[in-house]
This record gives structure tokens, sequence and C-alpha cells, in this order.
């Protein structure tokens, strides 16, 4: 055994372990605080901070990544802004239409929630699957970056937390809720086990992708087939699913087709890193 192996089978599985510990328990401390404080989840203030960081953080992250490659400055600000600007517009028409209870049951006699998820995904993922230029920042961006960004995803504990207080339905609040937490959990262990640049590592990123667009895919179908409207198939005994009123609804008008677009580019860049060592 080499020195490169000892040091990806001793030192990688430390940090790995480690990152996991303090993550389990910031987790743990999280739903703690919402749970014993109900008025701080109901004031809305914690899921407004978590939309504000991730959308701050994919900013930083996108321009960091440019500055890896080898446009000019000029192009790396168009670049940047080409992204930013479409994105943060989505942002704001979101935020907007959820202030304004454009997503309340009966409002729209148009199922404009579903629209929301899918629309941006639709008309979303081919551009960024395929343009060469989301393909020259990829390669040069590296590829635990998508996979740490995705950490926030375990404060999907308020799900289980409104699921113990009796305001959300088990059915959808308990896979909903745990598959984003161990999303959460996972995604800076996937990261570090992807930094290591072995195959083991790489294969675990993708399935962690894949976990985490099957957690979403579930806790998309099961809240349309359980939300008042056109595709309600069942009616949950208890309380209602209450997913679309502000700022609740901005997890799945918006939280959720973003998170679709980075697991779909994250597993676009392990793609092309992949053929790229292979060639």
């Amino acid at each position: 055994m080499n020195t490169d192996a000892v040091s990806v089978a001793v030192i990688v599985p430390r940090p790995v372990r480690l990152s996991l510990i303090w993550t389990v328990s910031f987790a743990m401390l999280w739903t703690w605080l919402i749970y014993s404080l109900p008025a701080l989840a109901e004031s809305g203030f914690p899921a407004l901070g978590v939309r504000l960081m991730a959308h701050g953080l994919i900013a930083v992250g996108l321009w960091l990544g440019l500055e890896g490659t080898d446009l000019t400055a000029r192009q790396r600000q168009a670049t940047w802004l080409v992204f930013m600007v479409p994105f943060t517009l989505w942002a704001a028409v979101a935020w907007t239409a959820a202030i304004n209870g454009a997503f309340r049951t009966g409002t729209s006699p148009l199922p404009l929630l579903p629209v929301a998820i899918l629309l941006p995904v639709i008309f979303g993922a081919p551009v960024l699957l395929w343009s060469k230029r989301v393909g020259q920042l990829l390669d040069a961006m590296p590829p635990t970056w998508l996979i740490a960004l995705q950490l926030y995803r375990i404060f999907g504990t308020q799900w289980l937390v409104y699921w113990l207080s009796g305001m959300q339905p088990g059915l959808w609040a308990l896979p909903a809720g745990i598959g984003d937490v161990l999303t959460g959990l996972f995604a800076v262990p996937a990261a570090l086990a992807l930094a290591a640049g072995t195959a083991a590592g790489r294969k675990g990123a993708i399935l962690w992708n894949i976990f985490g667009l099957a957690d979403l895919a579930v806790a998309i179908t099961l809240g349309m087939i359980m939300s008042p409207g056109p595709f309600q198939l069942i009616v949950p005994y208890g309380p209602s699913m209450a997913l679309d009123t502000f700022p609740n609804v901005l997890t799945p008008a918006f939280v959720v087709p973003s998170s679709i677009l980075l697991h779909a580019l994250s597993l676009r860049q392990l793609i092309r890193r992949s053929r790229a060592e292979t060639v």
C-alpha cells in the first residue's frame, strides 16, 4: 500500500466523521430550538433567513467558479449577470407572489404552485445541462461545492417539527422531512469523500445526488396528491397540508426547483470529470 492509499484510507474518514457529527449536532439543536419556541417558526424568520443564505451562497460560489476560468474579466462579469439576474428575478417573483397569496388554494383556476415547481425545471434544465458556457464553468469549479452547498437541506427538520406539533400530516411531513434532513446531513461528508479523488468518493457523490432528487420527487408527488386542488387523490386525516401560504410556500415554489437544478448541475459536472479522466 503506497502513501496515497494510506492517506485516503486514514485521513479522509476522520474529517467525514467529524463533519457528520457537527452537522447532526447542529440539526438537533435547530430542531429543538424551533420545537421549544413555536413563535420562532411561526414568525417565518428562520425560513426567510435560509432562503437568503442559499441565494447568497449561490451568487458567491458562481463568482468564485468564474474566477477559475480562462474568461476575461468582462466575460466573467457578463456570465455572472446572465445567470444571477434571471435567478434573482425568479426569486423576487416567487416571493412577491407568495406574499400576495397567489399560491393559495382557490386563488386562481390554474394550479399555480405545481407550475411554479415544474416550469423553472422544464426551462432551466436544458440550458444548464447543454450550455457550453455552463460546461466551462463546471470544469473550473470544484465539484465539492455544488454538493456541500445543499447543506441547507437539514433545515427540512421544520417539517418534522410541524408534524410533532400537529400542524402537518405525517404521511407527507415524515418522508419529506427525513429525506431532506438526510440529504443535508450527508452533503458535507459526500463532498469530503469526493475531494479525496477516489472512484468510491465519486460514486458516493452520484448516489447522494440521486437520493436528493428522489427525496424531492417523493415530496412533490405526495404534496400534489394530498393538497386541495385538481391533483388531490388523498385527503389527509387531521391537519391540512398548509403549504400554500407565505413563507412556507417558498419551499416548493422556489427552493425545491432550485435544489433540483443544483442536483442536475452536480451530476453533469461529475459526469464531465469522469469522461475527462478516461480520455
